[in-house]
């Protein structure tokens, strides 16, 4: 499958109007929307679905994907607070239902996505390989609660000890996930992001769309994340009901 940078954008669109239950040109549309959530089999793995309530925006408008109890709440901070504002002042109208997790998605430029140079030895890892990795060492590159989603890797190897890692989960049919951990004494060597240029890069070969995570304040892996050729696509604001704040 031949890639380009709007058919990714597309693809993510696409995915996130099945999480948020909504159609994808809900995402294009010039005003703010509020819509019911619902689970379905096609969504990304990890979601727990219904959402209480979950914002999303590509940059433009905002969806809001609520349940029931929700909905007034988010139909308020919509209408109060438009656009990008609606996440900087969610906890006025939403904080007294829980946690509130917010992430930055990161998708593959393909203008500018190569792969990067390591100072270590690489090998291309399979979920044969994954078994003894499971530890709290290689936590974010892998999962052991959904080991079957765990599809591919890409390690790096100090005189034949892993010293950083980074693998991808398939969290829905058409996208796989990006995480990467590098051992204490070997960061900022340019581990990361060779690790995950190069799986990002075979993830497209496999005719999967490669997205990465990160936390807002995370500044070190959102660094990772551009170094390593991929740029801001999406942002998520996910309510947690009942959760400690």
């Amino acid at each position: 499958m031949t890639f380009t940078n709007q058919s990714i954008l597309q693809t993510a669109i696409e995915q996130s109007a099945v999480d948020l239950h909504c159609s994808p040109a809900d995402f294009a549309r010039a005003e703010d929307i509020v819509v019911p959530s619902a689970a379905d089999p096609r969504a990304r793995r990890y979601l727990t679905l219904p959402f209480a309530c979950c914002l999303v925006s590509y940059g433009g408008n905002v969806v809001a994907s609520a349940g029931e109890g929700y909905r007034a709440a988010a139909d308020e901070l919509l209408r109060r607070f438009g656009g990008w504002q609606c996440f900087e002042h969610a906890h006025l109208l939403l904080q007294g239902a829980g946690r509130l997790d917010e992430s930055e998605y990161f998708l593959p430029d393909l203008d500018v996505l190569h792969p990067l140079g390591c100072p270590y030895p690489l090998r291309v890892l399979g979920p044969a390989d994954f078994a003894p990795l499971y530890t709290d060492a290689w936590a974010n590159a892998l999962c052991k609660a959904r080991s079957e989603l765990d599809m591919l890797g890409v390690g790096a190897y100090d005189s034949g000890q892993l010293v950083g890692l980074a693998a991808c989960s398939a969290d829905c049919d058409s996208m796989w996930q990006i995480g990467v951990d590098v051992l204490p004494g070997y960061r900022r060597q340019g581990i990361a992001s060779a690790l995950t240029s190069r799986l990002a890069l075979a993830i497209l070969e496999r005719g999967k769309v490669p997205f990465y995570c990160a936390a807002w304040p995370n500044l070190r892996s959102v660094g990772n994340a551009i170094k390593s050729g991929f740029r801001p696509a999406w942002v998520e604001l996910t309510v947690r009901p009942g959760a400690l704040l």
